[in-house]
């Protein structure tokens, strides 16, 4: 997949995103000249490998913001025809080893959602892949509201992991953000601490943004009552 130069600035990329608003997954890949999946049961990532792609973010698999000359993340996100978020949205993989406490605001869960670029994209499961829209990509700040609930939610959910509670962490836990397992199937492990700080292997888990808060974030951007 070709890769488009990264943009220089806010302003840059915002051109660049107002280009792709109504366009389809379709239109995209064939200006890159990529084959569209026929689903993305295996290939889930790919609508955000080719959002990538076409708007130039350059930090692939590195735990920075994509776009990292801007500090700006950018997240797909799967809406309804209505505009609701079909699923959750993934932020990042959750250490399991954390020891040494770090603050909200060094914290990686917050220098990806500190500034993130959102294309939400029409993808009702009845739509065929190459024929998904893309509706209006808009850049978004947290709030002081929305930054307060995302760090009691990450400190809480932190303070659990450190004490090798993390087997007991729920989808229930978090009002905004959620710890999830993150892994292919349930066969794969990754290194943890118990509660006595002894190494163990254990489910990796990652953060997600619920649904409810995605939901909040475009109501108030596109002013949806719902």
């Amino acid at each position: 997949m070709n890769f488009s130069p990264p943009p220089k600035t806010i302003e840059e990329l915002q051109q660049r995103i107002d280009l792709i608003a109504g366009l389809t997954l379709g239109d995209l890949a064939q200006e890159l000249n990529v084959v569209v999946p026929e689903n993305l049961q295996v290939e889930k990532g790919w609508p955000g490998q080719l959002l990538e792609a076409y708007l130039g973010a350059s930090a692939g698999n590195l735990p920075e913001p994509d776009f990292q000359l801007l500090g700006v993340e950018l997240k797909t996100l799967p809406i309804n025809r209505e505009g609701k978020p079909l699923e959750t949205t993934f932020v990042s993989v959750a250490s399991l080893t954390q020891s040494k406490p770090v603050s909200w605001r060094e914290s990686s869960i917050y220098k990806k959602l500190r500034h993130v670029l959102w294309v939400p994209i029409i993808a009702e499961r009845d739509i065929p892949v190459p024929l998904r829209q893309i509706a209006t990509p808009f850049l978004w700040q947290m709030d002081e509201q929305q930054e307060t609930t995302l760090q009691t939610d990450w400190e809480e959910l932190m303070e659990l992991i450190t004490f090798g509670h993390h087997d007991k962490i729920s989808a229930l836990h978090g009002e905004a953000l959620q710890l999830r397992p993150k892994a292919a199937d349930s066969s794969v492990r990754t290194q943890a601490f118990n509660q006595q700080g002894k190494p163990i292997q254990a489910p990796p888990k990652g953060f997600y943004l619920r649904t409810s808060f995605t939901k909040q974030i475009l109501a108030k951007q596109f002013q949806l009552t719902y």
